[in-house]
């Protein structure tokens, strides 16, 4: 059989894209971001009080991964695949990552050509801003710099903020 290029583009066009998975509760992509807004907070082993808990994260605006929801509860995990079922009032949709690299430079603009402003430590804690394909414009203790997406976690590679 032979496919001519109107065939081959009417098929493509016709099937639907899948669609991203959405929490049943918020409408919200799954998965997705978040920071914990509290100095600390407990995963629980299930979505109630009455669970175990099974981890305790004990830094404020921590970056965590949203990978279900049930009711008034979301179950998150952190850069190692830790954490739990934990409440919702103890997450914040204020969006922060975690530098994964030594001594990674905070450059000036979006480009290795830029001048570095400053250094950042493997596991600082900072403030997202914008994104482009391949950088994103972290701010922690009043600097504010360019970064690689691979040399921090907190953010999908293909995402775009403005």
């Amino acid at each position: 059989m032979r496919l001519t290029l109107a065939v081959f583009l009417s098929l493509t066009l016709a099937s639907p894209m899948p669609a991203a998975e959405r929490g049943k509760v918020t409408n919200l992509p799954i998965p997705r971001y978040v920071s914990l807004k509290a100095e600390k907070g407990n995963a629980r082993r299930g979505p109630s009080l009455s669970h175990r808990i099974d981890w305790v994260f004990q830094r404020r605006n921590m970056p965590l991964e949203v990978t279900a929801e049930y009711g008034h509860w979301r179950r998150v995990q952190d850069r190692d695949g830790q954490g739990g079922w934990m409440h919702y009032s103890l997450l914040s949709g204020a969006r922060h990552i975690i530098v994964e690299d030594d001594l990674t430079p905070l450059h000036a603009k979006p480009s290795t050509e830029a001048v570095i402003k400053a250094y950042a430590e493997a596991g600082v804690v900072a403030r997202l801003g914008n994104c482009a394909p391949d950088w994103c414009k972290i701010s922690a203790n009043g600097i504010r710099g360019w970064v690689r997406k691979g040399q921090i976690w907190g953010v999908r590679p293909d995402e775009l903020r403005e």
